[in-house]
């Protein structure tokens, strides 16, 4: 399933970018859409069709696709197996809403089937609509089991720019226009061993978060008041693709359990097999309460929900929280298609395989670079933080501009993420076919050489 799904071509420069087709739609594109958009900006093409990890733009230039709609797309770009099941299900119901149907219980069955231990077979399904829906359903879901109103979540952290949840994602500037203030949310460091704010050995990171936590938990006078959820990525994802301590999970989940409070994992980038596995918190073996899904789950069809302890629900109110589009069928036909694909096949072991192979590949152009000062990741979720110096560790933001543009002339399509926007983001398909890995690695290196 994962060999060959790719045109063969890539990667293909044939015009100046961008080519005079994609030009054409660009400029219609901006005579009638907000310019408020983002990836216009970083990519300048007009999509003309795409496969597996390559895409091609108008003017017949092809791309290899190192991003994936941002996690979107886990098993490429018009995946067959994805596209039968959809067809199949296109031909059944489009949309209904809360009925029961094949697709959705099918869906709810395979899920199920996958969850952590925590959760499976004692656990229920919240369908919502997308990932900040999930996130904001979730931190709703723990407040009311709580009878609390205070989230914990951490520096760094990205749960989506909707309703009250954007408060609890940490850039600013998410909420400078939302209308919304960061009410009754905190956040804590997260244990990011290459940049953490205190001065400590990187073995003593998350039990200084953890400790902090407990403290808030625990003494009346700590400021944020009554904490009633504590909201996490097992893996960083925008805040710079940051893996924490081993220890850091199992401990939140000691503590949290300790005192009562729901323990949400965000696994909207992390899950659906980016890590290696399908769900990354699998990596430490830690159960949540609550589990945030999204992104990968739909196969490009936007859907998402959460999964919550079943003793969460005894007294769930009708109607607690809504949404016209929730578990569209289409989308629950292919997520069905999806999971079962990554619990048969070895696709989750070649991930592992393959992402150490990356990472080693980087860690070789990083001894040879003054500009790469951190490799991290697990999985297909792998971050190269650039910085102007390794000693000083000053966030090269320019750099990796420079880098991402460089590769985009070049055919290869990555993006950017981090505190600074300097970590680039290895972000692939996870069947992206083993050449297409190699020839990208090779663009890079020349990126980071030209630098």
């Amino acid at each position: 399933m994962y060999r060959n799904l790719s045109i063969e071509e890539a990667p293909l420069i044939k015009t100046k970018l961008p080519g005079p087709e994609s030009l054409k739609l660009i400029k219609e594109q901006e005579k009638y859409e907000t310019n408020s958009r983002t990836y216009t900006d970083i990519f300048k093409l007009a999509v003309k069709e795409a496969r597996g990890s390559t895409i091609e733009d108008m003017d017949g230039n092809i791309f290899i696709d190192w991003f994936a709609g941002i996690s979107v797309l886990n098993l490429g770009h018009n995946n067959p197996l994805v596209r039968k099941a959809v067809e199949e299900q296109l031909d059944k119901i489009i949309h209904i809403n809360e009925l029961p149907t094949e697709a959705r219980t099918n869906f709810m069955k395979t899920l199920n089937s996958t969850l952590p231990n925590g959760l499976k077979d004692k656990s229920k399904t919240m369908f919502t609509v997308t990932g900040a829906d999930a996130c904001e359903a979730a931190i709703s879901l723990a407040r009311h089991v709580s009878g609390k109103k205070t989230i914990v979540a951490f520096g760094g952290s990205y749960h989506g720019v909707a309703g009250d949840i954007v408060g609890a994602t940490s850039n600013h500037h998410y909420r400078d226009y939302a209308g919304i203030s960061p009410t009754n949310i905190y956040h804590l460091p997260f244990p990011y061993p290459y940049r953490f704010p205190i001065n400590i050995p990187d073995e003593d990171m998350g039990k200084a978060v953890v400790d902090q936590l407990e403290y808030l938990i625990k003494d009346p006078a700590a400021g944020p008041g009554s904490i009633g959820g504590v909201l996490v990525e097992p893996i960083q994802g925008e805040g710079g693709y940051i893996v924490p301590p081993d220890d850091f999970l199992p401990m939140l989940r000691e503590v949290t359990e300790k005192y009562s409070v729901p323990l949400i994992f965000d696994e909207v980038q992390t899950g659906v097999g980016r890590t290696g596995k399908i769900w990354a918190s699998e990596h430490y073996n830690v159960s949540p309460d609550i589990m945030c899904v999204s992104k990968s789950i739909g196969g490009g069809i936007p859907t998402s929900m959460i999964v919550y302890r079943d003793d969460y629900d005894k007294d769930l109110p009708k109607g607690f929280h809504l949404g016209t589009y929730r578990a569209n069928p289409l989308a629950l036909a292919a997520g069905n298609a999806i999971l079962n694909y990554l619990k048969t096949s070895d696709i989750l072991e070649r991930v592992t395989l393959k992402g150490e192979y990356i990472k080693k590949r980087l860690n070789e152009i990083s001894t040879e670079s003054d500009y790469i000062g951190d490799i991290r990741g697990k999985g297909f979720m792998i971050g190269a933080e650039l910085v102007k110096d390794k000693k000083t560790r000053e966030p090269g933001t320019d750099m990796a501009n420079n880098v991402k543009s460089y590769l985009f002339n070049h055919g290869l399509l990555m993006l950017t993420c981090g505190h600074y926007g300097n970590v680039m983001r290895y972000i692939a398909p996870l069947t992206i076919e083993d050449r297409l890995i190699d020839v990208g690695l090779s663009i890079f290196e020349k990126a980071i050489k030209n630098l």
